[in-house]
């Protein structure tokens, strides 16, 4: 199918809706809206990503779904990591958890470290795919050494266990200060609580507030737990913050001490 034709089924409006005129998109979408058109991979990529959630357009994953697989069929590794989520979590298409691990391995071969990422996580886990932890270290330690943030706290979570690797505390650290700086929560957090052990509260509390405003809620409890733990020696800005986060949490994942 031409770029005009593809262009013409992702945007054509039924004529019902005539009457009813869409706000336009701001500059910079709609830049990256005509660079996707002319055939500009990221582009294709990136505007996949506002038609999967954004608040300038209706959310259409079956229209995602398409511009993933223009940019994925070209050969471009961050496509077929965002064909892997799709099918992973059923976003335009079925779930399918063998699909979604084929795609990411593909992006992994492409160089691409959010796929070599993905696909550990699955490898980790044993999702659609044998579990085999050999290979997910194999896989977070490739994308850490390559400047992935996220694959540098999973190094360090095996380096800290001794999973598949001899213990190594000191090394984990590291890893773990790593994925802090490069601006993971988790990361963050678990630098924090590694420097409360060694009784670097201050530093501790530093990276706590690093994690906050994007952590998920199994990294907010465990902060939860952690300030309260620290009493007098905490900061009180920050655990009000943290409570105010928690507020928004669904009831079934809050603390007993929070109420909806």
């Amino acid at each position: 199918m031409s770029g005009a034709g593809i262009w013409q089924q992702l945007f054509s409006r039924p004529q019902k809706n005539k009457k009813s005129v869409p706000a336009p998109l701001p500059e910079q979408i709609d830049a990256i809206r005509q660079r996707a058109e002319r055939g500009h991979h990221l582009d294709q990529v990136l505007w996949g990503k506002v038609l999967l959630n954004s608040a300038y357009i209706q959310p259409d994953h079956s229209k995602a779904l398409v511009w993933f697989t223009m940019a994925a069929n070209a050969g471009y590794g961050p496509a077929h990591n965002m064909l892997g989520r799709c099918h992973h979590f059923g976003w335009g298409c079925g779930e399918n958890l063998q699909q979604a691990a084929r795609h990411y391995e593909t992006a992994a071969s492409l160089g691409d470290e959010w796929g070599r990422y993905n696909l550990g996580i699955l490898t980790m886990r044993g999702l659609g795919i044998p579990r085999d932890m050999k290979k997910a270290l194999g896989l977070f330690t490739t994308a850490a050494h390559n400047g992935h943030a996220k694959s540098m706290n999973l190094l360090a979570r095996f380096l800290e266990e001794g999973w598949e690797t001899p213990q190594d505390k000191e090394a984990a650290l590291v890893w773990y200060r790593k994925s802090a700086e490069g601006g993971d929560y988790r990361g963050c957090h678990n630098y924090a609580t590694a420097l409360v052990d060694a009784g670097h509260v201050d530093d501790a509390l530093h990276w706590w507030r690093q994690a906050l405003p994007d952590a998920t809620s199994d990294i907010l409890l465990a902060m939860d737990r952690a300030l309260t733990s620290l009493g007098e020696a905490g900061d009180p800005t920050l655990y009000t913050a943290l409570q105010e986060r928690l507020q928004t949490l669904p009831p079934h994942t809050q603390p007993a001490s929070i109420t909806p």
